[in-house]
């Protein structure tokens, strides 16, 4: 790919459009920050895997997560949160035999008991009305990555109020990520072609 830089951490592809460094050099990363990256995600099973797909992203790169996408759903039901609740020891040793996953006991126990918690969380409007009721009233306009948080207030108040319902791997900085990835914030730099795109911030 060949790319013209129009800014420290933003290139202009050769389709003419302008992306963040990270997502310009990686054809699985374009496609994910083209079509879906910040978009509005508000379903339970879509809230439910990004939040159990950015945990295991802890400590490890994007990319790598996204390479294993279609090797989690099958490992994990498809993220529907019924089936993975009432998963056991036997699918704890399935899961961790699973060389198509990231084998990490803490995060494929957590991922387990996240499911509990999202069936639970029905009872006060369920996983994507829980979570959005923390978006900001305002969302960071980052001309560079520096200028891109790592968290926020609303996110620290997510961490804190899921903790409390029984989530786990749940941090603030793992819930910012949550919150670009589903449209909560809007951290496209201004350069981008994707600024706006998800039609609640511009």
């Amino acid at each position: 790919m060949n790319h013209e830089e129009v800014g420290a951490d933003v290139v202009v592809g050769e389709d003419g459009l302008a992306r963040p460094t990270w997502a310009a050099n990686d054809e699985l990363m374009q496609q994910y920050y083209d079509t879906e990256w910040g978009m509005p995600v508000r379903d339970e099973r879509g809230v439910f895997e990004r939040l159990s797909l950015e945990a295991f992203q802890s400590g490890l790169s994007w990319a790598t997560i996204l390479r294993k996408r279609e090797n989690f759903r099958r490992a994990f039901a498809n993220f529907e949160a019924d089936a993975v609740a009432a998963f056991d020891e036997r699918d704890v040793e399935r899961l961790m035999a699973d060389v198509g996953i990231v084998r990490n006991l803490r995060k494929v126990e957590a991922t387990i008991a996240n499911a509990r918690a999202t069936v639970a969380l029905r009872e006060d409007g369920g996983l994507g009305t829980f979570v959005w009721s923390f978006q900001p009233e305002h969302t960071p306009r980052p001309t560079s990555y520096a200028e891109v948080p790592s968290q926020s207030p609303e996110s620290v108040a997510l961490s804190r109020a899921l903790k409390k319902r029984g989530f786990r791997h749940v941090g603030p900085t793992t819930m910012f990520a949550l919150m670009e990835a589903i449209g909560i914030v809007d951290t496209h730099l201004l350069g981008s072609h994707r600024r706006g795109s998800s039609g609640i911030w511009h």
